[in-house]
């Protein structure tokens, strides 16, 4: 797992290990989750290949992935972070919108976030997200520290899977149950 720390690989490491993960829970008949593209718009195709040659990134995508976990419908986006410190410019607004109305209907919204330097992966409940992302909205911090967190949300490895998310949604929607 030593790619993870690969700088020019980061990001794209980082979604291959979940794409693998969600291809596994497929197998198992546990999770259906799809990667949602980045949408694009193309600036110039080369006409003999019909490759895109330049592009810009839209501005308003959504969420990394989104899907069902045994019939409940979940959405996530991924997220690195080299330091301790996560600065929410990482997160943007029409994402917590997006995701705050996914939850109104019955959705499970979360983040996946790997902390590079702890090599640790984390499942951030957007309810939690949003203690922070108000706080800031608030003129408060516009970050949060690892410390911030609850540690009970730490992915520890599993043998089956890369990322073991489905542990860590199964305890959220534990809590949810108990709120």
């Amino acid at each position: 797992m030593s790619t993870w720390n690969s700088r020019g690989l980061r990001g794209s490491t980082l979604e291959e290990l979940i794409n693998r993960t969600n291809e596994r829970y497929l197998e198992d008949g546990l999770a259906l989750i799809q990667k949602i593209p980045t949408p694009i718009t193309p600036i110039n195709i080369d006409k003999e290949t019909r490759h895109i040659t330049l592009a810009y990134f839209d501005q308003k995508s959504t969420v990394d992935y989104i899907g069902a976990v045994q019939g409940i419908p979940v959405c996530f986006d991924a997220k690195e972070s080299a330091v301790d410190t996560f600065s929410l410019q990482n997160i943007h607004p029409h994402q917590v919108a997006f995701m705050e109305d996914f939850e109104k209907q019955d959705g499970i919204a979360f983040f996946l976030i790997y902390y590079t330097g702890r090599e640790q992966m984390y499942y951030l409940p957007f309810r939690h997200l949003k203690v922070f992302w108000d706080r800031a909205q608030a003129g408060g911090r516009k970050s949060f520290r690892f410390e911030e967190l609850d540690q009970s949300y730490i992915m520890g490895n599993s043998r089956e899977v890369l990322v073991p998310y489905l542990e860590m949604l199964q305890k959220d929607l534990g809590e949810r149950e108990k709120e």
